[in-house]
C-alpha cells in the first residue's frame, strides 16, 4: 500500500497548524478552505489525466495547459470555465485584433497565452511581480509555441503605460487591489487611448468601483461584470461525481467578489 502523497502530507500539515487556533467560525471556516483546495486539486488531477492538458471550452480551447495556476484554481481553468462571464469580452477583444495585449498581472500566462493563440498579429505583454509566475508563463508560452510573441517581465509603471497611445491597445489588469494606484490617468494619461477590462479588488479594498468608474467615466463606456458559473459545460463524466465535487470542479477560489470593469474608449 502506498502512503500519503506530498499534497496529502502538506494538507494535513497546515490542518493541524489549524487546529491550534481557538475554536470558532474563524477556525472551521479556514480548515474547510483547506480541504477544499486539497479536493480541488484531487479534481484536477483527474482532469489532466483524462484531457490530456488542453482546455476543454471556451475562447481558449485547444490550449495546452500543462503547468500549475500561479493563483487560484487549476480545475476550470482546464475546463474552459475560467472566469466565464469574461468570455463574451474576450471574444470581443479578439475579434477587434489589437495590436497589442498589456496583461498585468499575468500569473501562469492563461489569458496571455490564450491571446497570443487566437490574436496571432498581436504583441502580448505578459507582466507579473513574481518570478515563479512569470516562469510558469514562459513554460506555458513554450508549450503552445507562442514565445516569440510574448514579452514577460515584472512590475508595471505608470511611464511603462505610455504604450497604450503607441497603436490600438487592450489592456487586462488583476493586481489584487494596486489597480488604485496604477490605472489613474492623471498619471497615465495613455490609459485613454486604451479599452481595459480590470478585476476590482473592492472586497480588498470598498470604494475601488467607484473610484475607477469616476477616473474613466469621461473617456470610456464602463460596464460592470459580475460572476457567473456554467455547470452546464462540465464533463458527461462529471454525472458520476457528487455534488460537491461538482461544485468544486467550478470553483476558482475566490474569498470574496471581485466584480470586472469592462471599459471601451469612447
Amino acid at each position: 500500500m502506498t502512503g500519503p502523497t506530498p499534497l496529502t502530507r502538506a494538507i494535513d500539515a497546515q490542518l493541524a497548524r489549524l487546529a491550534a487556533l481557538p475554536q470558532g467560525p474563524a477556525r472551521l471556516e479556514a480548515q474547510l478552505r483547506q480541504l477544499a483546495k486539497w479536493r480541488s486539486i484531487v479534481l484536477a488531477n483527474t482532469l489532466l489525466q483524462r484531457g490530456g492538458g488542453r482546455v476543454a471550452h471556451g475562447p481558449f480551447a485547444g490550449m495546452l495547459y500543462p503547468v500549475a495556476a500561479a493563483e487560484g484554481g487549476r480545475a476550470p481553468r482546464l475546463l474552459g470555465l475560467y472566469e466565464a462571464s469574461l468570455h463574451p469580452v474576450i471574444e470581443t477583444v479578439i475579434a477587434r485584433a489589437y495590436a497589442r495585449v498589456i496583461d498585468i498581472g499575468s500569473a501562469e500566462g492563461y489569458y496571455a497565452v490564450g491571446l497570443a493563440l487566437r490574436m496571432p498579429a498581436a504583441l502580448i505583454h505578459a507582466r507579473d511581480t513574481n518570478p515563479a509566475a512569470r516562469d510558469l508563463c514562459g513554460q506555458l508560452a513554450r508549450a503552445n509555441g507562442v514565445e516569440n510573441r510574448l514579452q514577460i517581465g515584472g512590475e508595471v509603471t505608470h511611464a511603462d503605460l505610455a504604450l497604450c497611445a503607441e497603436g490600438s491597445t487592450f489592456v487586462l489588469c488583476d493586481i489584487e487591489g494596486a489597480e488604485a494606484e496604477l490605472l489613474d490617468p492623471a498619471r497615465a494619461p495613455a490609459l485613454a487611448e486604451a479599452d481595459l477590462l480590470v478585476e476590482v479588488h473592492e472586497g480588498m479594498r470598498p470604494g475601488l468601483l467607484a473610484l475607477l468608474t469616476d477616473r474613466f467615466a469621461g473617456t470610456h463606456r464602463i460596464t460592470r461584470i459580475d460572476r457567473s458559473l456554467r455547470p452546464d459545460l462540465l464533463p458527461d463524466w462529471a454525472e458520476t461525481l457528487s455534488d460537491l465535487d461538482r461544485l468544486l470542479l467550478l470553483w476558482e477560489w475566490r474569498a470574496t467578489p471581485t466584480p470586472w470593469l469592462w471599459m471601451e474608449r469612447r
